[in-house]
């Protein structure tokens, strides 16, 4: 056995997926009312359109709509889930935590453990590791993770073309009830700060170009080889996979850089059609994926979150897919349910004009 092989992430008692949900915002803001206001319409966008929240919705109400789903296909007892795990980059509020608001609303309290994560985009599949662990471990028999974000961007920054909203619930149990199983994991992380917000400021930061090369595409690279090479497998022992997606172009590169082609990686590539959800960037991938994929099917995901890290999965699915899927709205129809806004529209609902 290699040293890649010792350093992949298995757990003691086999777990997998036994419950997942998406959620997305109806409201869509095209790409070229962001490029009308700020370039005068000239020069191309990154993706069609994003998905914006509207007035009644924040990070905690997404969130709970998507456990609520992801709670439908699993049909668990809630008093059951002795964790609740919410990662985001735009928790409504700083000191009180959205966890346990989300927690209260799908009836999980008090008997559980609730906590927020904050790790840029890869937030998500941060809680998602820890829930694998925790149910791994055997000190859980259910635990529940969310990724969740809402559209943020600085007026005319290039992170207003695609800062979105929406994100997906995973609840992780055991193998046996599972619709996946999680084969095994890795994470890579450095310290590279490519995108940043300092307390107190209104919006993130970015350091431009700099987002890809030594940021986005050596941790994505890095967590993707390390599972498969210790796994012994490579792109073409998988029918799908997803990365995240804060553009079209940056996952389709990873996929060809991998061995993976368009066809494998197309299910789980929503950035064109609802914009970069951030922390909800790979798991809302994973359930598109998953609503669509087969018994015995094999799908990789692999995060991104700036500062910088990368979660890699490897799920196997079961044939229990076939009896949940039906169970809850499925991603697609979350995303073809949309309502054109135009940019003011946007900007009363994202609240950018501040009075002094």
């Amino acid at each position: 056995m290699n040293d890649t092989q010792n350093s992949l992430m298995k757990t003691d008692k086999p777990v997998g997926i036994v419950g997942y949900g998406a959620y997305v915002p109806r409201f869509r803001l095209p790409a070229s009312e962001v490029s009308k206001m700020w370039t005068g319409g000239t020069g191309g966008v990154p993706i069609q359109e994003k998905a914006v929240n509207g007035l009644d919705e924040d990070v905690v109400s997404m969130s709970i709509e998507a456990a609520r789903n992801a709670l439908n296909r699993a049909e668990i007892d809630p008093q059951l889930i002795r964790a609740v795990w919410v990662g985001s980059e735009s928790h409504p509020y700083a000191v009180k935590p959205t966890s346990t608001i989300v927690a209260e609303a799908i009836g999980a309290v008090p008997h559980t453990q609730a906590a927020d994560w904050e790790f840029a985009c890869k937030a998500g599949t941060e809680a998602m590791q820890a829930a694998i662990g925790f149910v791994g471990s055997g000190m859980a028999r259910y635990a529940l993770s969310i990724g969740m974000d809402t559209a943020q961007g600085r007026p005319g920054d290039a992170l207003e073309y695609t800062a979105a909203a929406g994100g997906a619930a995973i609840l992780i149990g055991s193998a046996a009830e599972a619709v996946a199983i999680i084969e095994a994991s890795y994470s890579f992380v450095t310290d590279t700060p490519d995108f940043w917000r300092r307390a107190h400021a209104q919006y993130p930061s970015h350091g431009d170009r700099f987002t890809g090369e030594p940021a986005y595409f050596k941790h994505i690279m890095g967590a993707a080889e390390a599972l498969l090479t210790g796994l012994e497998r490579t792109a073409a022992d998988y029918q799908w996979a997803i990365f995240h997606q804060p553009n079209a172009k940056f996952p389709e590169r990873a996929a060809e850089m991998l061995g993976f082609s368009k066809a494998q990686i197309q299910p789980g590539l929503l950035s064109p059609r609802i914009g970069n959800t951030y922390a909800g960037s790979a798991v809302i991938g994973l359930t598109a994926t998953l609503d669509i994929a087969q018994p015995g099917d094999l799908i990789l995901m692999v995060s991104y979150g700036s500062g910088a890290g990368s979660d890699a999965f490897s799920f196997r699915v079961t044939d229990h897919i076939l009896a949940v899927r039906d169970r809850a709205p499925k991603t697609e129809e979350y995303i073809t349910r949309r309502q054109l806004i135009d940019y003011a529209t946007y900007t009363r609902y994202r609240d950018k004009l501040k009075m002094a």
